[in-house]
Order: structure tokens, then sequence, then C-alpha cells
């Protein structure tokens, strides 16, 4: 599955449009890059930077971009409203879609060491990166800005994580972090009354209210043994809100920042303003996302809201998005567009012809043509898919049977993991031909001099390599739907017992057909080593498939009758 990390640089510039556009070319100057947003600030004359992309990458285009930053910012001439300390003020890493907090961080120390090393910049790590948790606030390093640091480096507990403990005048210092990725949400209330949107903003954050003598919001504060007032904490962790009023709409909202999506995600703070506005005699009714939002935001408030209705969970994601939208009412103040407001989709390449995008018909004329991919290989993922779909299509089928309600969460689990293998190979689709076009480009490089003959060698050798693993990870995820059609076989609907046959059918006609891919891109490799692991493995899958084929058809044919 594709690793995908956002960066989200903020430049000490916010005027120069030319200079901004020079930062922000080097970003796109890296393969692999999307540059999403670009913010700048007149008054705070500052610059806000997000893109996306895989880890390594991102870490490129980050490094290019503070390296073009410290070129043409000169922090001695710097002014503005918003607090600062470099030209390249902050750059955080934050996880969105199968990255892990161990590797934002690793990119963060990565980057920081490149730039202190490299650029003679010095580095200071904060938020889930730092080495110095009592240096893990940003706000706590930049105490002093720009102006304080020359003297604030000195002190022996502000030497810098990377880079030299002399303060660079020209560009400052940089802090480089990972932190959690941070939603801005907002939740429509049917009253334009502000003070009553503040009462759900102060029932639902973190932050609560301050608790009064008399229990009214005018009445005389609460103080602690210090003197400081008593909070009531709110509903949520993670979360600053407050109520406000929005003229071009005609309606109060309870405004957001959602710090955690991962401890309070968004179908949480949107279930705690309707119990909450429900209370104070009013009604939630909808909801809208400022900016973009990672996939796994949507999918899990589908699932969320799935579950509530004691339904099965286990939809496709165009399924569980379009839930989510419906169910927070997302489309209430103006259309919600996935495409435009999911990270995943909007940096989907167009570029790459996707065989998933056809239509049956069209995959079909497109193997049938003379090209020779889409060929043996996707088609044998293509199977794979569609027999793990049928074994979840009788988990969820299970799961709505009436008399069944105790065994909803079960059928549910079953169908969840048909769908995430249904990705899976559906993924495997697509990277089976692309595989095929590598060995391609392989064979067509020069052949010459010497030279150019051995790296083509090389280039091909492991292009192959590369396209026989292919469809050994096809055999490797199409032998774990054995288990969902065989419990599907004993357990599930038997109205649908002959769906879980053909299932069963698909799988092993998947395998044996990745087994032949696997081998006839073997034929040609001269690492022997490398041949004789792969065809153990698919002799392993191959005599797995065929025994576990039985056992399902058994079942299916006992069935039957």
């Amino acid at each position: 599955m594709q690793k995908l990390i956002e960066c989200v640089p903020n430049f000490s510039e916010g005027r120069d449009l030319d200079v901004i556009r020079q930062i922000t070319g080097t970003i796109e100057s890296v393969d692999g890059v999307s540059l999403l947003d670009v913010d700048p600030g007149a008054s705070t004359n500052r610059t806000v930077v997000t893109f996306v992309g895989g880890p390594e990458a991102t870490v490129q285009a980050a490094f290019r971009a503070i390296q073009k930053a410290a070129e043409l910012i000169d922090m001695r001439k710097h002014k503005g409203a918003h607090p600062r300390m470099g030209a390249t003020d902050v750059c955080p890493f934050i996880p969105v879609s199968n990255v892990s907090w161990e590797e934002a961080i690793a990119c963060a120390k990565q980057l920081g060491r490149r730039v202190g090393e490299e650029l003679n910049i010095p580095v200071y790590l904060y938020e889930k990166a730092a080495k110095d948790k009592s240096r893990a606030n940003l706000s706590v390093i930049r105490a002093g800005e720009y102006e304080g640091f020359f003297e604030k480096i000195r002190q022996r507990e502000w030497k810098p994580d990377f880079g030299p403990a002399v303060f660079n005048e020209e560009s400052g210092a940089t802090v480089i972090g990972a932190r959690d990725f941070l939603v801005a949400y907002n939740v429509n209330l049917n009253t334009k009354a502000v003070r009553r949107a503040n009462s759900v903003a102060f029932d639902v954050r973190e932050q609560g209210r301050v608790k009064t003598e008399d229990g009214t919001p005018s009445g005389k504060p609460v103080l602690d043994a210090n003197g400081e007032a008593v909070r009531i904490p709110g509903m949520l962790k993670h979360v600053k809100a407050i109520g406000w009023f929005v003229k071009e709409y005609g309606i109060a909202q309870v405004s957001m920042n959602l710090t955690n999506i991962e401890e309070t995600p968004l179908h949480v703070a949107f279930d705690a303003c309707v119990e909450a506005a429900s209370k104070r005699g009013l009604r939630v009714t909808g909801s809208e996302i400022v900016g973009m939002v990672p996939k796994k935001c949507l999918v899990d408030a589908g699932r969320y809201f799935l579950r509530k209705q004691k339904w099965s969970e286990g939809a496709s994601e165009e399924e569980l998005i379009d839930m989510a939208v419906r169910s927070m009412g997302l489309s209430e103040l103006k259309p919600f567009d996935p495409k435009e407001k999911v990270i995943e989709f909007k940096i989907e390449s167009d570029s790459r012809k996707s065989l998933l995008k056809m239509n049956l018909r069209e995959f079909c004329n497109e193997t049938l043509s003379d090209s020779p991919a889409p060929g043996g290989g996707s088609v044998a993922a293509l199977m794979g898919a569609l027999g793990v779909s049928l074994g979840g299509m009788v988990a969820n089928l299970s799961a709505g049977k009436r008399g069944w309600d105790d065994k909803i969460e079960y059928f549910s689990d079953w169908a969840v993991k048909a769908q995430q293998l249904k990705d899976e190979l559906l993924a495997l689709v697509d990277e089976d031909t692309a595989a095929f076009n590598k060995v391609m480009d392989a064979f067509g490089l020069p052949k010459e001099s010497a030279e150019e003959k051995s790296a083509r060698s090389v280039a091909v050798e492991q292009a192959t390599k590369y396209a026989a693993e292919i469809p050994l990870k096809v055999m490797e995820m199409a032998s774990r739907s054995y288990e969902l059609l065989s419990e599907m076989a004993e357990k599930g609907n038997p109205t649908s017992i002959s769906d879980v046959g053909v299932g069963a059918l698909a799988t092993r006609a998947c395998i044996g057909g990745a087994a032949l891919n696997v081998r006839i891109n073997l034929a040609g490799l001269k690492d022997e080593k490398f041949k004789s692991s792969l065809l153990k493995k698919i002799q392993q899958f191959s005599a797995d498939s065929d025994a576990r084929f039985k056992e399902i058809d058994q079942i299916v044919e006992a069935k039957l009758g």
C-alpha cells in the first residue's frame, strides 16, 4: 500500500511572490511529491506550504526547499506579525497513510541531520521527534525569536540537536519535527446566536469552561489554592473549540481544531456536538471540513455510523466515505467532493493509465488487444479479487440475515477483512502490468558499449526479479482468502453456498495463474539462488491452495446435496 507523509514547512516570507515561487519550485522538482497548498500572508510575512509524498521523496523536497529559503531569505531584514526564528521557521512531518510514527520521526531526524551538516543551520527537534522532552513544545523553543537566539544558543541547555551551536545570522535556526495531523472542523447549528454556539463549544472542548460559584457563565470564578480559576473539563481530549457566526451562511457554528485524530476522530467530535446541542435544545444540521483530510478519517467515520446502525461494516471505501458524508452532513453548506477534500484522492496521478478505472468491457478489450499487458498476471490478480469479494458478499449477507442479530459482529469482521484483501489484490492488478512495463523499459536501454551492455543486463535482471515477485505477492494475498471462504462455507448464509464455491474456484485459479507468471519470469534469470527460493515458495502456496480448495469444495458439495 502507498506510503504517504505530509510536510508543512513555514517560510519567513509572505510578500515576495517570486521568492515563494522559487522555494515551491524546488519542492515540485522532486519526483513522487505533490504540492497541495501554498498560503502566503502579508501581515505575518510568512508562507505555509503543504505537500505530500513518500517518506524519501518528502525529505528530499523539504531539504531542497530549506536550502533555497536559506539562499533567498535574509532574516536580518525580516519583519512580521508571526513569531519566527529562521528563514524556514518550522518543518513538521505528519503521517497520512501507511506511515508509522517511527518512520515520521526518522524523516525528521534525517532531514535535521542534513540541514545541520550540509547547510550549517542550527536545528532543533520538536513534538514527537524531540530528543529533549523539555524542548518538545514549539513555543518553548521559539521563545525569544530570531533576535534573542544569538545569546540563547550559547546556553548549554540550548545546544542544537544538529548543526553548529552558533546562530546563523542570515538564515537563523530551524525547528523540525513530527506531529499529529490537525483537522479544522466546523459543526453547524440551527441558531444564529454565538453565545449558544459557545456553550456547545465549551461543553466539548478539552479546556472546558471556568467554574463559577453560581454555575452561570457570568458568575464569580471559583479559585484554587494558587488563585487560579478552576475549570470544568469538556467532553473531548485534543480539541480546541469556539462558537462563531458565519455571515455567509447565516448560521452559528462550533469551530474546532482536532489536534489528535487518532484519539478524538472526526465522528466522535461530531457526535459530541450532537449530544451537547441536544441538551441545550439545539440541533446539529451538518458540518464542514476546512482544508483536507486523510482518507482514514472518513473511512473510520463510515464504519462508525454503520456500527451504530447495527449493520455490517464490510463496505467498500467508496460506500464508507459516502456514509460519512451523509451522516455528518458534510454537503449541507456546499457540495463535498472527496476527490478535492481527501489527500490520497487529490494526489492520485492521472498520468498513468489505471486498469482499475476501466469498466469491464474496456478491461476485456484491453486484455484482448495486441498489447502484451495487461496479461495473465493482472488477470490472475483480478480473479483473486473477485474470489475474495464473493466471500465478503456472503459475510455481508449473513450479517444482515433476519434472526442472526447475535452474529452481526462476527460476520462484519470477516467482511471488513474481505474488503482489505480485495483492495490489496486490485492494487496488484495494476502493479503486475507496471512490473512488466519496467522489464520492457530495461530491454530498451542502449547496448552499444561494454558499459551500456553491463548496465542494461543489470537493469533487466532487477526488473525481471521484481516482475516475478509481484505474482508471488498475488499468490500470498489470495491464499489468505481461503480462511474467509472456509468460514463462510461452514457458518455463512446457506442460501449463498454456491457463491462460496465460485469464490473458491476463482481463488484457486488466481493462485494457479499467478504461479505460471512467477515461473515464466524466473526462466530468464541468472540468479540461481533467487530462482530456487521463489520456486519453493510457489510450490508451497500451490500445494496449500489445492488442499484448502478441496476442503471447501467438499463442504459446498455436501450442502448443495
